[in-house]
């Protein structure tokens, strides 16, 4: 069996972790390594502080205090911050520990060994004032390519282009103010060049898997040709080569390695000192373990970074670890793109940020850490960059965890307490084999997994009728194929539609309960009640698994109404497959008589003044809603952003039938694409619901799901109205596979 590697971008510790880093690089990674483990495999996840460089070097300048003092500070923050927002690393460490700094030498003196390092004397800009050779941070001017004033040393954030310190115009030194001479020094340069065909066929290898926005950047990097890359730095802060085998002591005199080169090897590191840790604790685990995750080719390692980041994972990484010899490279690199704050970039410097610790101490909940987790994870910027607003977290929150999942749980297990004495019912003897039959259900649905939903319904007749009914069949179906797809998401990394999968599942339980009537049966037809309440219990416990990588805080309570708590949160567990929970949560184990403590509510809903407070501190007006997602200009008219953020979908009506008590309502079940969702349209007086069956209507799919007459609507259908008021829906002019994107 493979085993899984799985790391995240180490952040800088010069400043605190925000929303921006979280959809980034750490709450993707979290939600998968969780669902990974909960999928039984043998899973170890590492990330830790990056503490050297120029990042951290100008901040305690800023500070007017020692680099030692800046990265304690930063470390100890995030790390405490990273724990209460539920980050499930096996293990953080920090790259100044004595262990990175010995390796991180080590690995140079091997590609040293292994000719693939070279030393150059160059020309570099010198403070005469400050008596230093600047780093690229330390030193601004004009961009030679675009002519942006306060461009850095290396980079111009501007236009992107990269280019010699030494090309940049008008040079000022930020240390001194002065404009700095030119100076000659030696450095280490690593032959990246030698590399730039093993490269391009690395990363084309994997163009059936990666995301585009990773092929595209390196495919770019890689059409201007890869050079020679500086691997060390004059600076008094960091992996100092003074004392390194091979090289003239003189000339390393003040030199370190380059931040962009331990940074990354930091993985490695961090992964010795877990086995280290683990080994002395005397957990199983000896420290030479290590090398199973880096050396032995059945073990994946899955990069989680931001698009910032690409170029050193997929092009740098690599190439170092072929250098170095006898290391596994990148399996996947699942870059995101960037998260917005209310429709702007996070700026420390302009005060536009929510930092994770602030968002901990102003809502002290574990309720609002998971809102936090859910909302981010429902908006993560995996394929463009995203947007984070206040009012879209109090909407997920109410409308969606308060609503849809947390509404379940607490119907179900109040229900079950004031009804059954607060245990699973015992199923009676006219349905004694239920749960025998969910067994044989989940094994006929494992045989036709590559089978649609649509196409599992056509069975019901010829193989379940005479065993279930057709609501439970359909929810059985539900979480059956939701699983696979859930399951299928995560591990082509979109989390994003994994996430709405899996609050699918808590519509599908939803509707399940409303139209068993479990209310009415529980006089009318108890032996069906209980049946009913049966299977509505084992769901309560199956969500608590699906949603438990997402919201692992509510998880663990729902888990303790069950009496039941450990891996199955998929928390840490020191790198040891465990038996695969999922397909517990699909076949419905929880026993019968299983005594359930009495509900407490999940989660409150947000009023308007709690939100109202916190975009208070950002400056700006929190009178306009975005619920609709988006602010109408005077002259009524949208810009295209606005227009594209609806999503709109070709949808076929499999069922109708009339609400009753509703003079205009039709309930739909409508298949869009992988979906099954269940819309309503007042569109009763227009047509019959016989009508409707077949019929491909354009849907809006991302609307958010709205209650109408005690039913749940997910989604909105397009109509026309002529003059008299009649409705038509809108329909495609040819025949045209459901799913499709309406533009």
């Amino acid at each position: 069996m493979s085993r899984t590697l799985i790391t995240s971008a180490l952040p800088y510790a010069n400043g605190y972790i925000h929303l921006g880093h979280l959809a980034g690089a750490y709450l993707p990674a979290d939600i998968y390594a969780r669902y990974m483990r909960l999928a039984g495999k043998e899973v170890l996840y590492v990330c830790g502080s990056d503490e050297h460089g120029v990042a951290i070097t100008i901040s305690a300048d800023k500070e007017g205090v020692p680099p030692k003092q800046i990265i304690d500070k930063y470390h100890k923050a995030n790390l405490e911050a990273f724990a209460k927002f539920g980050m499930s690393f096996d293990f953080y460490s920090r790259t100044s520990n004595k262990l990175h700094h010995e390796d991180s030498v080590f690995f140079f003196e091997k590609m040293l060994s292994n000719g693939f390092l070279t030393e150059k004397e160059e020309e570099q800009f010198y403070d005469e004032k400050a008596k230093m050779f600047l780093p690229d941070r330390y030193v601004e001017g004009t961009c030679p390519v675009c002519g942006e004033e306060g461009a850095r040393g290396d980079q111009c954030d501007k236009c992107g282009a990269y280019y010699e310190q030494t090309e940049l115009k008008n040079p000022i030194s930020v240390v001194s103010n002065t404009v700095p001479t030119i100076k000659k020094t030696t450095h280490w340069y690593f032959k990246l060049g030698q590399f730039q065909e093993f490269i391009e066929t690395y990363i084309e290898s994997n163009a059936g898997e990666w995301k585009e926005n990773v092929l595209q950047q390196c495919r770019s990097w890689l059409k201007m040709g890869l050079a020679d890359r500086a691997i060390t730095r004059d600076l008094d802060w960091g992996v100092s080569i003074e004392n390194a085998k091979g090289v003239d002591k003189e000339k390393a005199k003040g030199k370190v390695l380059y931040v962009w080169f331990d940074a990354v090897l930091g993985y490695i590191t961090a992964t010795k000192e877990w086995a280290m840790v683990q080994e002395k604790k005397g957990l199983g685990v000896k420290a030479d373990d290590w090398k199973k995750w880096w050396k032995d080719e059945s073990t994946q390692h899955i990069a989680f970074i931001g698009k910032d980041n690409i170029v050193f994972h997929a092009i740098m990484l690599p190439a170092l670890e072929m250098a170095f010899g006898g290391l596994i490279m990148p399996h996947n690199i699942p870059a995101n793109e960037f998260l917005n704050l209310e429709g702007q970039k996070f700026s420390k410097s302009r005060n536009w940020s929510i930092d994770l610790r602030d968002f901990i101490d102003d809502f002290n909940t574990t309720q609002a850490v998971d809102a936090l987790r859910y909302t981010l994870a429902t908006s993560l910027p995996e394929n463009k960059d995203a947007d984070f607003t206040w009012k879209d977290f109090q909407a997920k929150n109410n409308n969606e965890l308060a609503a849809i999942l947390g509404n379940y749980v607490n119907r179900v297990l109040t229900f079950v307490h004031k009804n059954m004495g607060g245990r699973v019912p015992i199923l009676p003897d006219s349905y004694s084999k239920l749960q025998s039959i969910t067994k044989d259900f989940a094994l006929f649905s494992l045989m036709y997994k590559d089978r649609t939903e649509e196409e599992l319904h056509t069975y019901y007749t010829s193989e379940f009728e005479s065993k279930l009914s057709l609501n439970d069949f359909n929810i059985l179906l539900a979480f059956s194929v939701g699983a696979r797809k859930i399951s299928r998401m995560y591990r082509h990394f979109r989390i994003k539609e994994a996430v709405a999968e899996t609050m699918n599942l808590a519509r599908a339980a939803n509707k399940y309960f409303n139209d068993e009537e479990p209310w009415k049966t529980i006089k009318s037809d108890p032996d069906k009640c209980h049946k009913t309440m049966f299977m509505c219990t084992q769901i309560v416990y199956s969500l608590s698994i699906f949603f438990s990588p997402i919201i692992p805080y509510t998880s663990a309570k729902i888990q303790k109404f069950f009496n039941i708590s450990g891996l199955i949160l998929g928390m840490s567990n020191g790198g040891v497959p465990t038996k695969n929970f999922i397909r517990e949560a699909v076949n419905f184990l929880v026993p019968e008589g299983s005594e359930i403590a009495e509900p407490t509510i999940l989660f409150s809903p947000y009023e308007d003044d709690v939100i109202q407070q916190q975009i208070a501190k950002l400056g700006i007006n929190a009178t306009p809603t975005h619920n609709a997602q988006h602010i109408e200009s005077n002259d009524g008219l949208i810009s295209i952003d606005d227009f594209s953020k609806m999503k709109l979908q070709v949808g076929k009506v499999l069922e109708a039938e009339a609400v009753p008590k509703s003079k205009k309502l039709i309930k739909m079940q409508v298949k869009v694409g992988d979906e099954r969702r269940q819309v309503l349209a007042g569109v009763a007086e227009h047509y019959k619901p016989e009508e409707l069956i077949g019929k491909s209507i354009v849907v809006v799919a991302n609307l958010r799901p709205a209650t109408l007459m005690g039913l749940e609507s997910q989604g909105m259908m397009l109509c026309a109205s002529d003059s008299a008021h009649n409705l038509f829906f809108l329909t495609p002019e040819k025949d045209i596979a459901d799913g499709s994107v309406v533009k």
